[in-house]
This record gives structure tokens, C-alpha cells and sequence, in this order.
């Protein structure tokens, strides 16, 4: 047989024979044909069997040494060539048949190497007839724990040639470094982008060896790993801000040899399964190996597609130019905790790459080691405002932790998770829509941050008194300057008004150059959802729930209750039993403002003991049922506080709260006396299928209020979770925010005072949630 070949080596087209490739069982498996019992493969993943007089004529001959012609004319079985050309294709297919070179069974010293090319699916003998070459780069020397010449001669070992840089392009660089953020390594990656070149990174040296990803120039870029990896290392930035140092903390590398050796060799078999030709998803990804445990795992990497270097750095700013526009959002769950577009597994399924401490945004996820067993009570690690450094910032980042709850494990784990996303997309990362001007500059578009923050007259003359006695986060600034030349992003009317706030408002850690002195950003209306309409719905909901709470709290009115068993709910059934389990007694408040929206208090107590450590949870929604749930489930999630009696409470107000109050004390924690219970029935709820419609709906009741219902949306392009910060100026938050309006006017409007509360008889407790 004679054919036209083209010289992989570049010598040109030939006109010689090239021998017939036969069809064989690829080496990885061992083919055993018995008459009558039929043909079996046996390989590390187990035993495949198959059945049938003619697969077991055709097994037979699957050696090697048959080539496709004589197959066919063989007609093993007594099949016509088509049925032996179709049972064919099913083999090679199923990746058991591939076609094999004649002579190469005789190399038997390449028969093993030859066999695991055959297990990943690849051409073995084009594998075997080149030698494939790479390009060895260290960044860093020996006082780093690197050790390149045991990975050049692992190179060798695999039967890679490694080629100097004066040489023409290699199959694949591997760079070799100390540390991921080493600086040196953009030049690396900008050099391979622009060249086209794929490269291998990896630090095979320490406790902890870390391969991969292989870089590509159609991919996510070593920036977009940098800024995922100092997400996770903010700790270590801002002692190095401290200490006058830029870029990564130098670090002893521990090593042993045979640790050097075997990273060595697993740096290598990367490296050849690559130029192989071999592909899988965990080339995209950083896989770590604790060499204390042998615990390995990979790490997602994928690209931003904000990312200044190899993305779109443009896309969050010109998408706050736009309106926020409103789309079909049909529900697809209206269990759990909410209304949703998507179910809890579904949520989990297309984000968990965010979970992990290399590439996520957030390291784990777990369950509150101090929370009861009926409580699904979930953590997310801490809630770290990237734009803010410095020691200060060390602290406080790590005193707060993203936490999630639900009424089942999933529902909670999916909850941390949105969390985690909420505190990510809200942190400043300079690509921001910002305005530079003096409020009086921006004419009406302008909004004064104190409509939405709510600060009296009276709390800015005495906040020195005041903040020294109350925890951080209940601190007065000094009062906004509106002549003050600052920073303002853009935010939506749902009809597509344009309104601005300052920028430092809106997002966490704004730098002080663009930050409006006395504004800054908190958790309220912020939320993530299943879709851009399920999180406007949630930030809505809190902005009705705090509002609500704050009215009631503050001006301590007694409110009806809410009579649980009337929702036939056998999970509150279980939680009522689970609280009762632990020695405390669990109610619910209706606490439903002149908005109509269903909002209650769920509230517990320690019974049997003069110290009650009374905590509570908070939850809204146009569904009552999922009210109450989540109320329940946030007090569930705050019972870790009181287990142990609040020993590790940093806050003066909790810590003030939990030693002196009682329902006896604090009479407003029981429902009001002689009212009837609020049942199920009692509640206004229509159920729609479209979560759209219920924001719509949501926004005639904002209207008929006099309340204007805006909308910033922060989802960042790399996460993918919706995140928006929804704002209503007027709604009052539940910390103490005392300036006139809704929490004086609405209690007196609803029938429970007949005058507005004087501003000394406000409730003396701060909201400390």
C-alpha cells in the first residue's frame, strides 16, 4: 500500500509506504475471549464483558495484527463487512479500539508508556514517534525552595526535550515559582499572550504543592488567578501595606527529597500529558496537594471577563449607563425560604467553583459548629472589604464572618453562599460608574445620603458621647457636606429614572479620595438572588422587614402574635420542639407596617434561669408563610450566640442586651394582651407565578406610599450571582437612625400610640443584629 505523507519533522511532502494501521483493544486493557462465554476486558477501572458469537469472532482478532482490509474480508462471525465496519465503530466509540502501528508490540520496554497514553484516550504511536519539547523557567532560586534541575531531569525522565530560549517555540512553557503573586510572573504571562503560547504554572516546593492551571491565550489570565488568590490573602496585604512591603511575604519553603522528587515528576506528567494532546477540565484548574495528608483537590480557575488584562475592563461601568431593566423571571420554587427562579440545587450546582480557598471568592462553606442540630445554621468565612487596608482593616474584616440559614442543610449552604457573593460584589474594585461632583452640581438626579441613612439633628451634635459607648458599626459620622466635592454612582427607578448616591454609599471600602466624608455603605437592601428580579424582590423585602422591625423596636409597642399552628407547618412544629429540646421557649410577633407586607419577629428565650439571653430573627415576604420562616430560621441562626451564654460577644449593646433583658422587662416581646393571635388566613397574599410580578406589585405599594423604589446593580461578571443594592429613602434601617419620618409618623397612623414617641423615650437598646 503506497500513500502521500508529510514529514512531521518539516522535510516535506514524501511519497513512501506507510504501513496499514490495524484495529486494536488499546493497551490498558487485556482481552480474554472464551468460546461460548464471551470477550473480556480487564483494566484498572474494573472488568467490561461482552457477549455474543460475534463480538467474540471479532475480539479475537483485535490484536494488532489484523489490519481493516483483512477484517473485513475475514468476515469473523459470518458478518458482511458492514457489520463488521459498524460493530468497529462501536469500539473505537466506546474508546475500547484504536488503531495501532505494526511493530509497535515489539518495543516492549515502551509497552507500559505506550499503555497509559492509550488510557488517556490519545494516539500512543503518534505519542511514541515524537518527542515533544518545553521550555523550563524558574522565578526564583534555591533561597525559594526551588529545585529546577529535578524537574528538567523529571522533564527527561518523561521524554520531553527542554529547550533554551534561543531556540524556536517549545510545545508548552513551564514556569516554576515560589509564589503565585510573585510580580515577575505578569511579564511571563504578557510574553505567551502576545507570542500565543500556552504555559504551565507551578510550585513544586513546600508542605502544599500547587500544579497547574496551563494558561492560555484564549483564557483566564495569571490577573484574573492574582485576583482571586489576594482575595484570600487580604490579611497578609495589609501587614505588608504595615510593614512597608509590596507584593507577596517571602516564606520559608519546607521540602524533603523525596517531596521534591515526586512534584518533580508530577510537574512532568502534566507537562507530557499536554503535548500529548491530552485535554481535561483540571488543566483549567490549580490542583493542590497537602503533602502532610495526600488530600488533593482542584481548583477552578475561570476568566473574568472584567479583566483589565485579558477581558473587558468597561463591562460594570457601562452597564450602570443603562436602566435596570425587568425580564420574565417565572418561579421555579416557592419552598424553603422563598420564591425563586431557581432551586437551591441548582444554585449550588452553577456556582460552586466560587467555594474554595484559592479560586473563590469564598474558602469553605460549613456548618455552625455552635449551632444546635435542628438549626441550619451555615458559615462562609469572613467578609473582608477589599478597598480598605491597613491594620485597622486586618481587624476589622476578620471579626465578620458571611453566614447563611434555611430550613434544610441545602437551603442554608446556598444562603452562606449568596452571602458571600453579596459582600463580594458590594466591595469597591475601582470599575465603578463614578460621577466627580458637589451635590448642587447634579440638580434633582441627586439624592442627600441622610434620606436613606436617617440620622437626627440630635445624634450628629452628640455622637462623640454616643460612639464611644456603642459598638462600630452603630457609630454617628460627621454630618455630609453637600458642597463637598466626592464621588457619585448612578442608580435606577424600575421605570428608568436616574437617581445618584455617593459612591461611598453604595459600595464598601470607596478610597478616601473618592469617599463623601460621613457616608458609608451598609448591608441594607443589599441581597443576591437566582436572578436579577429574585434579588431586587429580596433587597426590597429587607428594606420593608428593617423598616418594620425598626418602627416597633424603637417605640417598644406591643404587637399581635402569630399563631404558628394556624400555617399546618410541621417544620415549625419541629423548630418549636427543637427550642423546647434546648431548655428555651420560641415565639413570633406580627410587626406588618401600613406597607402591608407580611413582616414578623421570631423570638426566643432561655426559660428556668434569671438571665434570659433573649435573642430574636427577622423576616418578610408577600407570602406569609415564608414570613415566619424566615424569621425562624434567622433566629436559628443567631441561637449560636446565646449557647454559651454570650461569652464571645464583642458588642457592648448585645453583650448589654443579654445581661439585663427580659420579657418582664421588655414587655413589647410578648404579643399584646388581649388581641386575637394573627393566623394564616389573616394575611393578604397573592401567589404569582412570575417573580417580576411580584416586584411590579411590590413597587405600586412603594408608590402608594410615597416611597420611591431604586435600584444599583452590583453583580459582577466574574460571579454571576445577581447582586443589587435596593434603596428607598424614607425607609428607616433598624440600627438607631432617629431623624423625623416613618418611625415617629406610621406607629401613630396604625392605631398603636396616639402620639408620636418623644425622641428621650426612644428605645434605649440599639438593634445589635
Amino acid at each position: 500500500m503506497r500513500t502521500t505523507a508529510v514529514d512531521a519533522h518539516g522535510g516535506g511532502v514524501t511519497d513512501a509506504p506507510v504501513p496499514a494501521r490495524a484495529p486494536a483493544f488499546r493497551r490498558h486493557l487485556r482481552a480474554e475471549v472464551r468460546e461460548g462465554k464471551g470477550a473480556y476486558l480487564f483494566s484498572e477501572q474494573g472488568v467490561i464483558a461482552m457477549r455474543g458469537a460475534k463480538i467474540e469472532s471479532l475480539a479475537a482478532l483485535l490484536d494488532g495484527t489484523h489490519d481493516l482490509d483483512r477484517l473485513l474480508r475475514g468476515r469473523p462471525g459470518g458478518m458482511a463487512p458492514e457489520e463488521v465496519a459498524a460493530l468497529l465503530a462501536q469500539l473505537v466509540d466506546a474508546g475500547l479500539v484504536t488503531l495501532r502501528s505494526p511493530g509497535t508490540g515489539e518495543r516492549a520496554g515502551d509497552e507500559r508508556a505506550l499503555a497509559y497514553w492509550d488510557a488517556c484516550g490519545v494516539d500512543a504511536d503518534v505519542v511514541a514517534a515524537h518527542r515533544g519539547t518545553v521550555r523550563l523557567t524558574a522565578v526564583g532560586d534555591s533561597a525559594d525552595g526551588l529545585d529546577p534541575g529535578a524537574v528538567e531531569r523529571a522533564l527527561a525522565d518523561a521524554g520531553l526535550e527542554v529547550v533554551g530560549t534561543d531556540t524556536g517555540a517549545a510545545d508548552l512553557s513551564v514556569v516554576l515559582c515560589a509564589d503565585y503573586l510573585d510580580p515577575r510572573l505578569a511579564v511571563i504571562d504578557a510574553e505567551h499572550r502576545r507570542a500565543g503560547r500556552p504555559w504551565l504554572l507551578a510550585r513544586p516546593s513546600g508542605a502544599q504543592v500547587w500544579i497547574g492551571p496551563v494558561l492560555q491565550p484564549d483564557g483566564a489570565c495569571w490577573h484574573c488567578l492574582t485576583h482571586r488568590l489576594w482575595g484570600h490573602r487580604h490579611a497578609e496585604a495589609c501587614v505588608q501595606e504595615e510593614l512597608g512591603h509590596a507584593g507577596p511575604a517571602r516564606r520559608p519553603m519546607p521540602a524533603l527529597p523525596p517531596l521534591t522528587s515526586a512534584a518533580a515528576h508530577l510537574v512532568a506528567l502534566e507537562a507530557a500529558k499536554w503535548v500529548a494532546g491530552y485535554r481535561h477540565d483540571g488543566q483549567q484548574c490549580v490542583w493542590t496537594l497537602d503533602t502532610l495528608d495526600l488530600q488533593g483537590r482542584l481548583h477552578e480557575l475561570r476568566r473574568r471577563p472584567q479583566c483589565p488584562r485579558c477581558g473587558d475592563p468597561w463591562l460594570v461601568t457601562w452597564r450602570s449607563f443603562r436602566p435596570v431593566e425587568l425580564r420574565p423571571a417565572r418561579k421555579a420554587t416557592t419552598g424553603g425560604g422563598g420564591h425563586r427562579t431557581a432551586t437551591p440545587a441548582q444554585m449550588l450546582e452553577r456556582h460552586r467553583h466560587l467555594i474554595s480557598p484559592v479560586t473563590g471568592i469564598v474558602k469553605e462553606i460549613r456548618r455552625d459548629p455552635a449551632a444546635p442540630p435542628f438549626a441550619n445554621a451555615y458559615r462562609s468565612g469572613p467578609n473582608v472589604a477589599r478597598g480598605i487596608t491597613g491594620m485597622a482593616a486586618l481587624r476589622a474584616g476578620l471579626r465578620c464572618e458571611n453566614g447563611g440559614k434555611g430550613v434544610s442543610p441545602l437551603d442554608a449552604e446556598v444562603s452562606a453562599l449568596c452571602e458571600a457573593a453579596e459582600r463580594f460584589s458590594g466591595n469597591f474594585q475601582g470599575d465603578e460608574l463614578r460621577i466627580r461632583a458637589a451635590m448642587a452640581e447634579l440638580g434633582d438626579e441627586a439624592v442627600h445620603p441622610n434620606e436613606c441613612m436617617l440620622f437626627a439633628d440630635r445624634q450628629y451634635a452628640g455622637r462623640a458621647a454616643w460612639n464611644a459607648e456603642h459598638a462600630a458599626f452603630q457609630n454617628v459620622p460627621e454630618p455630609f457636606d453637600p458642597a463637598a466635592v466626592v464621588d457619585w454612582t448612578p442608580v435606577w427607578t424600575p421605570a428608568g429614572r436616574r437617581r445618584l448616591l455617593p459612591t461611598s454609599y453604595l459600595y464598601y471600602g470607596v478610597p478616601r479620595e473618592s469617599a463623601a466624608r460621613g457616608v458609608r455603605a451598609d448591608s441594607n437592601g443589599t441581597a443576591a438572588g437566582s436572578s436579577l428580579e429574585d434579588a431586587i424582590l429580596q433587597g426590597a423585602l429587607e428594606l420593608v422587614e428593617r423598616d418594620a422591625v425598626a418602627m416597633w423596636w424603637y417605640n417598644r409597642t406591643p404587637v399581635p402574635g402569630v399563631d404558628l399552628a394556624s400555617f399546618a407547618d410541621p417544620w415549625l412544629d419541629e423548630m418549636v420542639a427543637g427550642y423546647a429540646g434546648i431548655g428555651r421557649e420560641m415565639w413570633v410577633l406580627d410587626v406588618t407596617s401600613d406597607l402591608g407586607i407580611p413582616v414578623t419577629v421570631a423570638l426566643s428565650r432561655r426559660i428556668g434561669s434569671p438571665r434570659e439571653d433573649v435573642m430574636m430573627g427577622f423576616g418578610a415576604h408577600l407570602d406569609p408563610r415564608i414570613a415566619v420562616r424566615r424569621a425562624v430560621t434567622e433566629l436559628n441562626q443567631m441561637l449560636p450566640v446565646v449557647q454559651d451564654g454570650g461569652a464571645d460577644v464583642d458588642d457592648p449593646d448585645a453583650r448589654r442586651w443579654l445581661a439585663y433583658a427580659t420579657v418582664a422587662n421588655q414587655p413589647y416581646l410578648r404579643p399584646v394582651a388581649g388581641e386575637r393571635m394573627r393566623a394564616a388566613a389573616d394575611f393578604r397574599f397573592v401567589n404569582r407565578a412570575d417573580v417580576r410580578d411580584d416586584v411590579e406589585a411590590l413597587t405600586r405599594v412603594f408608590d402608594r406610599a410615597g416611597l420611591e423604589l431604586l435600584v444599583l446593580d452590583q453583580t459582577r461578571p466574574d460571579v454571576g450571582i445577581p447582586v443589587v443594592k435596593v434603596l428607598a429613602p424614607g425607609l428607616r434601617p433598624f440600627w438607631a437612625r432617629f431623624a423625623p419620618g416613618r418611625l415617629f409618623d406610621v406607629p401613630v397612623r396604625l392605631g398603636r400610640l396616639d402620639v408620636p414617641t418623644p425622641y428621650e423615650r426612644l428605645n434605649p437598646f440599639p438593634m445589635f443584629l
